[in-house]
């Protein structure tokens, strides 16, 4: 897929579906493989295997490929697969090489984690990746202190299709978008939807969901009402699902992919608790909330 394709998908929904486990414990390719299925006949325009709302960094690296081929076979054409690389530089190239292998539209890579990562370095990081992969690259900026020099340089490299943009350091953004190509890489909301608005005022197109695993239909009419500039729609329906993300942003966001796994097991799909150190379970009572915001929307 070319390079323009991936950034007209970007454009779009990126999707992160979960990791499912089975009562061991481990990765449940099949139920994985039904996540992601899920998600692609929702019509979501890309879809990430092994992002984080898929526990990428809970994963050995085999069993990211594990859910990355669960990921191609449940898509099966129906969309992108963005498959998520990380860690060291070399295990990432790695990842990368093999996503071309099993058929991935293209790979996106996670903020390196080192706690004496310099921001300048991170972008050599991010740069050396799209150097050494065949395919195109998301960029995942998560932390604070990048300038905007920093991020033109992202935008501008000819082989990252996007940057995943998630912090809420909006004036950067906006800064950063006007400086860069236009031609370049497409800034995307990494904020999921409660952010989309914000960001789309600020030039970014697209946006990131978790949300897309329980209920893809309010995912793409945020994505609809943007489209059409009609921010008072997108506002509507941000407020339909204020308390879902709310609940996900508990316990410093450890309760993140929690809400999500939750609320499927709530729809009938056993994915298994969280691994460590994220949330496993949610107490009873926010439990029982989700569980009526869920039959509050009527999704089945």
């Amino acid at each position: 897929m070319s390079i323009q394709a991936i950034k007209s998908a970007l454009a779009g929904v990126s999707g992160v579906p979960v990791t499912a486990y089975d009562s061991a414990g481990e990765v449940n390719p099949e139920v994985t493989r039904e996540v992601y299925r899920r998600v692609a006949d929702a019509g979501i325009h890309n879809i990430v295997a092994a992002g984080n709302t898929g526990e990428f960094y809970a994963l050995t690296v085999d069993e990211i490929y594990k859910v990355q081929d669960a990921a191609v076979a449940g898509v099966s054409g129906k969309a992108p697969v963005t498959a998520a690389i990380g860690r060291s530089q070399r295990e990432a190239l790695q990842m990368a090489r093999r996503a071309k292998e099993i058929g991935a539209s293209a790979v996106m890579s996670h903020q390196p984690v080192d706690p004496f990562a310099a921001p300048q370095s991170q972008i050599d990081y991010f740069q050396g990746l799209a150097e050494g992969s065949e395919l195109p690259l998301v960029a995942y900026v998560r932390a604070d202190g990048f300038s905007v020099d920093d991020m033109k340089r992202l935008a501008d490299h000819p082989n990252i299709a996007g940057v995943k943009f998630a912090t809420t350091d909006l004036m950067l953004l906006s800064r950063a978008i006007s400086a860069s190509n236009t031609n370049g890489a497409l800034y995307v909301c990494g904020l999921a939807e409660s952010w989309a608005p914000a960001f789309a005022a600020a030039g970014a197109r697209g946006f990131t969901s978790g949300l897309v695993n329980v209920a893809p239909q309010l995912s793409l009419e945020v994505h609809k009402a943007l489209s059409q500039g009609d921010f008072e729609t997108a506002r509507l329906v941000v407020e339909k699902i204020e308390l879902f993300e709310r609940l996900r942003t508990k316990f410093r966001n450890g309760a993140n992919v929690t809400v999500v796994k939750e609320a499927l097991e709530i729809q009938g799909l056993q994915v298994g608790p969280v691994r460590v150190p994220g949330l496993p379970r949610l107490d009873e009572a926010d439990r029982e909330t989700l569980r009526q915001l869920i039959e509050g929307w009527s999704v089945k």
